[in-house]
């Protein structure tokens, strides 16, 4: 039986795959540690039987070890991270304080507990990064492999790229058994109304503009969150300490046409459940027009990379992973949770985020 610690876990990705875990490994112990700021949200997890959660900073030094001691913990996935282009923008010294140093901290009181007593402990060690340390191709180039050098263009990009090198230097300098992934734009349940998808799905339903960065032809490749989920376990089970492995969707997008079908979802979401009229009036498809009217292109973002693109071809030979999502389907189920779940977004959106909205007017396509 394994015993996880999971930071970051009442995040988006976290929260997905701290319910992917417990459903395909329900005799594992799986134990959440989350800071809890504006994008971690503890009731997203009040429905999953046999998890603990602990509310602490990786930047704890002292709380890290005695969690890794007491619980006993032999695998650490590691989530947690100020996330968002936009914010690290306006505000990059956070995401210099937690995605540096957090991950430094955490590596320390992972060496600690499993290297530096003696143990030899069997440990896991695996972080989760992203393609936007690679910086942003042409539309000629090839998608990112895992050689790809790295060229982040943003604060956020930057401060993830440095928390890779140092996963990389503590299994090349003490030892540590640690594995890197860096996955595509995710989409899915649970994802904080930041994100195009579920702000642009929230803001059709309300009725409110759909902020359009520059021509809206930047390109990503979608991940479901649950391929994601696969993506690492498949890691965890299967990778080889050291490595570093890319997980993606393996669908590009510009943002337009994300935007479109969005659109499109919503519009029908109107016509096959007519009672949406009285829950949302002031949507377009509520009065027989459609969403797409509220599309408004706004200035493009600082440094804004024009393309993303993974090349996954690595996992899918040595560690047999194939994403099980087309987008089109995926992208049908995740409005359809944001329509079934409005109590939940209408929680997560408290007044601090709308004022930071309201200040900026964009959304993050990163």
């Amino acid at each position: 039986m394994a015993k996880l610690l999971v930071t970051g876990g009442a995040g988006f990705v976290g929260v997905n795959f701290v319910r992917y875990w417990r459903k395909y490994h329900p005799a594992d112990a799986v134990i959440v540690l989350d800071a809890l700021t504006y994008a971690g949200n503890a009731a997203s997890l009040v429905d999953v039987k046999d998890v603990s959660l602990v509310h602490g900073d990786i930047r704890d030094f002292g709380l890290l070890t005695k969690l890794l001691l007491e619980r006993q913990i032999d695998v650490v996935v590691h989530f947690a991270a100020e996330s968002h282009v936009d914010r690290s923008i306006h505000g990059p010294d956070e995401f210099v304080d937690t995605n540096i140093i957090g991950t430094h901290v955490l590596l320390k009181a992972a060496k600690a507990v499993w290297l530096d007593t003696g143990s030899g402990t069997p440990h896991r060690f695996h972080h989760v990064s992203t393609d936007e340390v690679f910086g942003s191709l042409t539309p000629q180039e090839t998608g990112f492999s895992e050689i790809t050098p790295y060229r982040p263009n943003s604060p956020y990009s930057a401060s993830k790229a440095a928390s890779d090198h140092l996963v990389r230097a503590y299994h090349k300098t003490f030892g540590l058994q640690v594995t890197t992934s860096n996955c595509s734009n995710n989409y899915g349940p649970y994802q904080f109304p930041e994100k195009l998808i579920p702000l642009f799905t929230i803001n059709a339903l309300l009725g409110r503009p759909l902020p359009i960065y520059g021509d809206g032809g930047n390109v990503r490749d979608w991940l479901h969150v649950g391929d994601h989920c696969c993506g690492i376990e498949r890691i965890l089970e299967a990778g080889k300490p050291g490595e570093t492995y890319n997980i993606g969707g393996g669908e590009e997008l510009p943002n337009l046409a994300v935007i479109d079908h969005i659109c499109r979802c919503v519009d029908d979401a109107f016509i096959t459940k007519p009672e949406l009229r009285r829950r949302f009036p002031n949507a377009p498809a509520a009065n027989g027009k459609s969403s797409a009217i509220l599309k408004k292109h706004v200035s493009d973002r600082k440094g804004h990379d024009r393309r993303y693109a993974i090349d996954e071809t690595k996992i899918r030979c040595e560690l047999g992973y194939t994403p099980k999502h087309s987008f089109g389907s995926g992208l049908e189920d995740t409005i359809q949770w944001y329509i079934n779940n409005e109590e939940w977004w209408r929680s997560v959106m408290d007044g601090s985020y709308r004022d930071w909205m309201k200040l900026n007017y964009v959304s993050e396509f990163a």
